[in-house]
């Protein structure tokens, strides 16, 4: 049975992901901060990166290591020190786990870290492709390093996967979960001129792409998770109201100048309008689940798991 070692594994895509794994027949490791009910399948290893301490020996039998730990990115206003703690959150910890498996005899296979479409320059109006030149601004730079870290490993011969992940859909938590309180209030909130792209996946399809890349060995660099068609801020409310069979609802418009004095910098990345390609990922032969925003929305908003046929 292979072995999965997993930061960042009790968050909204490592819920997610652990259960697909587990029901692929994987054994799984978690490194966590705080004390975890025992579940089967689950081995939970606590971890302080703050203080550099993790249970070295509970990890060299790990045949696979994904790679999810970040700091919310818009859980809170980027002060200085929020900025620093969300690069941190992310290189750090990938620093601790490679300094384990490069002092010690290991059978590692491959990496599979998170990244972001905040890689892209969203000041260009046109199309990105994983072979693009990154931004200049904080978040681009941040994923910079965040993937240089991750590339570290390929020094040890370990397989290199980086999953620039777009707007995550799900019922569970993240993105989508403010909008349709608010639809269920009678109100579609329009943010900016909301004409925006979103470059999204459904978290079926993202987990999917995880489980994918621990075996392809194709599988190599940067790749883009996002489903092959995008979709305008403002259509995407449309789209849950019309869901929601909601006939009546009033559009409350958000202004850019709101938005930027309630969240500062932060507002960037709400107002921001990249439009990502998922070609490469359909010319390596991965199928979509959820291609278009219809199908991924009715999915979770119609069946109990949000998963439609393909729980």
């Amino acid at each position: 049975m292979p072995t999965v070692l997993m930061t960042g594994g009790t968050g909204l895509i490592g819920r997610a992901l652990t259960g697909m794994l587990q029901q692929r027949g994987y054994r799984i490791k978690l490194l966590t901060r705080g004390k975890q009910a025992v579940e089967a399948g689950i081995q939970y290893l606590f971890w302080d990166p703050e203080r550099g301490k993790l249970p070295a020996e509970d990890l060299l039998d790990a045949d696979y290591l994904i790679h999810l730990a970040g700091a919310n990115v818009a859980e809170k206003r980027w002060t200085a020190a929020r900025k620093q703690e969300l690069v941190w959150s992310r290189t750090r910890t990938l620093d601790l786990l490679w300094d384990v498996f490069s002092r010690h005899p290991h059978q590692l296979k491959a990496v599979v870290s998170a990244s972001a479409i905040g890689y892209y320059d969203a000041s260009q109006d046109r199309w990105f492709q994983e072979t693009d030149a990154p931004g200049k601004d904080f978040l681009a730079q941040t994923c910079v390093e965040w993937e240089a870290h991750a590339h570290r490993f390929e020094a040890l011969s370990v397989r290199v996967v980086c999953l620039r992940t777009g707007i995550v859909l799900s019922r569970q938590g993240g993105f989508l979960v403010p909008f349709l309180r608010a639809l269920r209030w009678g109100v579609a909130p329009i943010l900016g001129s909301g004409v925006q792209w979103i470059s999204w996946i459904h978290i079926h399809d993202l987990c999917r792409l995880y489980a994918n890349a621990l075996i392809t060995e194709q599988m190599v660099g940067a790749y883009n998770a996002v489903a092959p068609e995008p979709v305008t801020q403002k259509n995407l409310i449309l789209s849950l109201a019309r869901l929601l069979k909601k006939q009546y609802f009033v559009p409350l418009h958000v202004p850019a100048l709101l938005l930027r004095i309630l969240m500062g910098e932060m507002s960037i990345e709400v107002l921001k309008s990249v439009r990502v390609s998922a070609q490469k990922l359909q010319q390596e032969g991965f199928q979509y689940s959820y291609p278009d925003i219809s199908s991924a929305l009715l999915a979770l908003l119609q069946t109990p798991n949000g998963m439609g046929n393909h729980a």
